[in-house]
């Protein structure tokens, strides 16, 4: 009976990760069934990236064990494959296959949406059940499979039958040219965007090529039956959920970077106004496909551009298993994720995880593919800063995680600069000035506990050193930013002080410009 009740609890905490997926992928295949039940249950996300070395262990004593490994481990990017010039034999010519095939699907006019297809659709498919968190419109994802296990006819089925049925009524005939064919704003067979485009679906499928045409006839079919064009425009009145999920700044490899905060729907008034009956939650998931559709548009599906996504996961105070609502938008907005939008997460990154993931992480990392696990990065609230600092400049991270990111003076185009500060050691930071000026400048130390200071030096002999700032000590529970301004009359410099008492090293993150005096 224990057993069952952990089991249980298991996965009821892996559903409820699945919160903080965004943009995943399909899962990694498993060699038996038994297998395929356990991952079900389990996956954490569909690019389900498990527990790298990077992760990092909520209690203190777990942090010191990976602290030495976390800072030694190479920084590993998966690489884009999106230049088809780059890609090995097999892959090149899996692409040109999956050309041909669309290409062929294109001039034949199977991916035209006929009215009598749509009609034939909507009187097959099954109602919705009740408590169905989606409207039928958002479960054509699985539409083959359900309709092969019911005995029905299958979409291609249909499809097959109209066109068969056109041909042999004269009134009816198909236009010569092949309507053009968009997808996430990329117009196909117009530049060498299409080859990034196609090579997405291929990657999802282990570059077999029939199995990536399907699942891009199936997401082509899913975005007109969503009406996606439609929805980019729709006003779904859920402004109250940008705090929840927000794009802010670039990863140092130049992927937009994507926030998603959990603790946030601990608020009841926001938690009820987006689950508490199906229709909100219908709502909830059109708005999370309408921000992710218009983040989407705004990535470079060039040869050398970036079409990929960082995600930032932050499980502070997240909701837990009992959110039975949330828990079921969640698994359907997964699976509706999962097939229609792949390969475009480039870093899965969780920060200030509870104990339980960590766990859960280990157990499902045996199943996963080292590709997967490179995507895959876990960290404790102590280690959460220091963790986005590997992968995101410090001008590019928001205040509230760490970085200097603000609303301020400063934008994300004043590089910061960093600074190791050793144990038990103090770091001088000088600014100098030649002429007189208005100098400002921002630090923060990360985790703190040390004292600063900051005093004017003039240039001249014999001159009065000026305090700025006596030497104050700022503990941990005084996270801030330091922002200050200083009216410079003479030549000097501006010295600040970090000392360092404590047995672990800092890092010093700073940046300074001048505004000359008219």
């Amino acid at each position: 009976m224990s057993e069952q009740v952990e089991n249980k609890l298991v996965q009821e905490q892996t559903e409820l990760h699945v919160v903080v997926t965004d943009v995943p992928l399909e899962a990694e295949k498993i060699p038996n069934q038994e297998q395929d039940e356990v991952k079900k249950q389990s996956l954490l996300v569909p690019e389900a990236e498990s527990m790298p070395v990077h992760s990092n262990s909520l209690s203190p004593e777990h942090e010191h064990e990976h602290e030495h490994e976390e800072e030694n481990a190479p920084h590993q990017a998966v690489e884009e494959r999106t230049k088809s010039s780059h890609l090995p034999e097999n892959e090149k010519q899996a692409l040109q296959e999956l050309k041909q095939l669309v290409q062929d699907a294109l001039n034949k006019h199977e991916f035209d949406i006929s009215s009598s297809t749509q009609k034939e659709i909507e009187q097959i498919e099954p109602d919705t059940e009740k408590g169905s968190v989606l409207d039928p419109s958002l479960q054509l994802t699985a539409n083959t499979t359900i309709f092969e296990e019911d005995g029905a006819k299958t979409l291609e089925a249909i499809e097959e039958t109209i066109v068969s049925s056109t041909r042999s009524n004269p009134t009816k005939e198909k236009p010569d040219e092949p309507v053009p064919l968009f997808i996430w704003g990329v117009k196909l067979f117009e530049d060498e965007k299409t080859d990034v485009i196609l090579l997405k679906f291929l990657q999802a499928r282990d570059f077999k090529v029939k199995e990536a045409f399907t699942m891009m006839k199936n997401t082509i079919q899913w975005r007109n039956d969503f009406k996606i064009d439609h929805l980019l425009e729709e006003d779904l009145g859920c402004s109250e959920l940008e705090r929840t999920v927000f794009m802010n700044g670039y990863s140092k490899e130049g992927h937009p970077v994507c926030y998603n905060v959990y603790g946030e729907f601990q608020n009841k008034e926001l938690y009820q106004n987006m689950f508490s009956d199906e229709e909100k939650r219908q709502r909830f998931l059109k708005w999370r496909v309408q921000f992710l559709e218009k983040s989407i548009r705004k990535l470079d599906f060039g040869p050398d551009g970036v079409s990929t996504i960082v995600q930032v996961n932050d499980l502070k105070n997240s909701p837990g298993p009992n959110k039975w609502e949330l828990r079921q938008a969640t698994k359907q907005g997964l699976q509706l994720l999962q097939d229609n939008y792949p390969e475009f997460v480039a870093k899965q990154v969780f920060i200030n995880v509870p104990w339980w993931f960590l766990a859960l992480n280990k157990m499902i990392s045996p199943f996963l593919s080292e590709r997967t696990k490179s995507k895959f990065v876990v960290a404790g609230p102590s280690k959460s800063t220091e963790t986005l600092l590997k992968y995101i400049c410090a001008e590019q991270i928001p205040e509230r995680y760490g970085g200097l990111s603000r609303d301020g003076d400063f934008g994300t185009g004043d590089c910061v600069t960093e600074v190791i500060v050793k144990p038990s050691a103090k770091s001088i930071v000088e600014f100098p000035v030649t002429e007189a000026c208005d100098l400002s400048w921002e630090a923060r130390v990360v985790g703190w506990e040390v004292s600063y200071g900051a005093e004017f030096v003039p240039s001249a002999e014999n001159a009065y050193t000026i305090i700025i700032q006596k030497m104050r000590r700022i503990g941990s529970n005084q996270e801030q930013v330091i922002s200050t301004s200083y009216k410079v009359d003479e030549p000097g410099k501006v010295v600040l002080t970090i000392s360092n008492l404590s047995s672990k090293k800092k890092k010093l993150l700073y940046r300074f410009k001048t505004k000359l005096i008219c």
